[in-house]
């Protein structure tokens, strides 16, 4: 059997299976509830940086999708920092391994989609050293014990939202009960990451948040699937926008009608009390989408 062994363990996140379950818990105590219809919950939005950054955030979008109750699989869409491809890439076989334990990837929907699309492959390789879906899913893992996996990584390709749609329709020909998760940062400002429109300190970093994310919010609480690339091309807005628009698209074939954001900071406003200042901001948003 295929096993997916961790890359980033000790680096993102604690490697250590009682660390790392502890850390978990921790941020499940703080995180607040979801308190509305959790019948209504389709997908959600979530970051991917270290948790010491936004593991808060991440936790609480996909304990609010645990709540549902009904999840057989999540069909996580991950950001591609490394290129592979003017593809998407599945890893369609086996089991993927975190300090909480094994995941089983749902085999039969990673079939019938890589079947369905020609731009949708099975290229396991490519998911060895990325971090987008591997942060995510110990929180899966504690939050919705028993569920199936399924890793698709989407680079910022034209049709992204077309693909998320083909990955919805092939899940209800199945009859699967899915959350959908985009796993994605927002604006990257500062000398750090070469990106300082507005120049450099505090002023800029709040226009990161304030303005540059904002666009990129907007559109996904508007579920504009197919803008959502094109906005991230223009204003460096996201990092994972084909994953976003793989979620959305395949969250409105699901009946998603809206989205909620439930949360929205920055790693500048984290760092001070952990790390000290920095001239540089990563944005980071939790959004659920519903019926």
């Amino acid at each position: 059997m295929h096993i997916r062994m961790p890359a980033v363990a000790d680096q993102f996140y604690p490697g250590d299976q009682a660390q790392c379950v502890a850390a978990i818990t921790a941020m499940t105590r703080d995180a607040s509830a979801y308190t509305h219809d959790p019948a209504a919950l389709v997908g959600g939005i979530t970051p991917h940086a270290g948790w010491m950054f936004s593991g808060a955030v991440a936790c609480e979008v996909i304990n609010a999708l645990a709540t549902r109750g009904d999840i057989e699989t999540f069909v996580v869409f991950g950001a591609v920092h490394r290129k592979t491809g003017p593809y998407a890439s599945v890893f369609a076989r086996g089991q993927w391994r975190t300090p909480v334990g094994d995941i089983e990837i749902d085999e039969p929907l990673a079939e019938a989609i890589v079947a369905a699309a020609n731009d949708i492959r099975e290229d396991p390789a490519a998911h060895g050293p990325e971090h987008s879906i591997e942060v995510e899913t110990p929180f899966i893992q504690r939050a919705a014990q028993g569920v199936k996996l399924l890793p698709i990584m989407i680079p910022p390709l034209p049709n992204a939202h077309e693909l998320g749609q083909v990955v919805a329709e092939q899940a209800t020909q199945l009859g699967r009960n899915v959350a959908y998760v985009a796993s994605t940062d927002l604006t990257h400002y500062g000398p750090r990451y070469g990106f300082t429109p507005e120049g450099v300190g505090p002023k800029g970093c709040r226009w990161a948040k304030e303005v540059n994310d904002q666009r990129m919010i907007d559109l996904i609480l508007d579920l504009r699937d197919d803008a959502i690339v094109g906005e991230a091309i223009a204003h460096q807005n996201a990092c994972g926008s084909g994953a976003i628009a793989a979620t959305i698209a395949a969250c409105k074939h699901a009946g998603a009608t809206r989205a909620h954001l439930l949360r929205h900071v920055t790693s500048n406003e984290i760092m001070p009390e952990r790390l000290g200042e920095s001239p540089d901001a990563v944005g980071y948003a939790g959004i659920v989408l519903t019926r």
